[in-house]
């Protein structure tokens, strides 16, 4: 046999069901990227590395940021972030996802809980496979199941502090978190709200702060603002009270042992903050495509989530990779999503709003896929 063997036949499995992924290619109306304030392109953006480099910050880090790899740009980003999102430290990671796996697999220890909304990100599902604490799922956007675990969690002699994780903007939905009420929830308990802003940093809150905005300051709050997605540039900011940002510096292995992220990239960013705050013309405009597309979705009978992420469940994976396909060669980027990223019996396609459209590419889109719907359903 093939030492090979198991592996092609997993993934025949996964052509089977239809679940299995294939890089492709950017091609087509952007309706798929998180690219939400068409900043990737700015030219603002290139300026800045572009002087940047001019200044002579260097490409690479070349080391963990405990070793060589701590640049003034890094600094400078996190000295300017706090005021930005009126929080009292920040802390810049390479990735959103490390900057969630540092913070579940860290902070909780043994005899502390960590509650999670059932649909956060993966990258909290892999931290928890690291973390001391007990951990407990409750079901979506349910405040109330959150307080019924931390109870339970007391009644059988829990004594340490609860971590409540939630997406303040969910990633396939659209839909947002009761943040006020889960962070009142973790201030009641001596506990945190570790809240995920990825999809909500620079398009939602005052300034474009975040959904959780007006939380900031709280001792109990931990945010994390990814900054590859309405920034347009890469990384996350972990932004909350000090004495988190310090233990992560100390203890958190994805910031200990990884090297750090490009002192150009540490400069975009620092851009990209001045950008949101600049331009809040860019927000307006996304909002008002958001708003034209819940009223095209209503004509069409379909549910708007009142974000820019836009799902539409078709259920069966082939159906929705189908449309996805029959979408794409009709010119627009529209991707299926599947099983395990969504719940078995959900696959959809999601719709992603950027100003890298406008309103007649919605128009299309939606009219290319009501045309599909009402196909499959003669």
């Amino acid at each position: 046999m093939s030492r090979l063997a198991r592996f092609e036949a997993a993934l025949q499995g996964l052509e089977r069901r239809s679940r299995r992924r294939r890089l492709a290619p950017r091609q087509g109306k952007d309706f798929a990227s998180n690219d939400y304030l068409g900043l990737a392109e700015s030219p603002r953006l290139k300026a800045a590395i572009s002087d940047a480099l001019g200044r002579g910050v260097p490409v690479g880090a070349a080391g963990s940021r405990l070793l060589r790899g701590n640049h003034p740009e890094h600094e400078a980003l996190e000295a300017e972030a706090p005021g930005f999102f009126h929080a009292e430290r920040a802390l810049y990671l390479g990735a959103g996802y490390a900057a969630n796996v540092a913070l579940v697999s860290t902070l909780p220890q043994r005899g502390d809980l960590v509650v999670c909304d059932a649909l956060v990100h993966a990258s909290v599902h892999d931290g928890l496979r690291d973390a001391k604490a007990e951990v407990a799922f409750t079901p979506h956007n349910d405040a109330q199941a959150i307080a019924d675990a931390i109870a339970a969690w007391r009644g059988r002699g829990g004594r340490g502090q609860p971590f409540i994780v939630a997406e303040s903007l969910y990633s396939m939905d659209g839909d947002r978190a009761p943040a006020a009420d889960l962070l009142g929830l973790a201030e009641t308990h001596d506990g945190f709200l570790i809240l995920d802003e990825a999809h909500a940093t620079g398009v939602f809150g005052a300034g474009g702060r975040g959904l959780g905005e007006a939380l900031e300051g709280s001792q109990a709050l931990i945010a994390v603002h990814t900054c590859g997605k309405a920034l347009g540039v890469s990384g996350a900011l972990v932004t909350g009270p000090a004495a988190i940002v310090d233990t992560l510096v100390n203890r958190a292995k994805p910031f200990v042992y990884a090297t750090a992220p490009s002192p150009l990239m540490a400069a975009a960013v620092r851009e990209a903050l001045r950008i949101v705050a600049d331009e809040p013309e860019r927000r307006a405009r996304l909002h008002a495509l958001v708003g034209f597309a819940g009223e095209r979705l209503a004509r069409l009978g379909l549910p708007a989530s009142g974000s820019q992420i836009q799902p539409v469940i078709l259920g069966q994976n082939a159906r929705a990779t189908a449309t996805a396909a029959r979408l794409q060669a009709a010119g627009f980027d529209c991707r299926a999503i599947r099983p395990p990223t969504v719940p078995e019996g959900t696959a959809r396609l999601r719709i992603s709003l950027t100003l890298n459209v406008d309103e007649s590419a919605v128009s299309a889109l939606l009219d290319a896929i009501a045309e599909g719907l009402m196909e499959a359903a003669a």
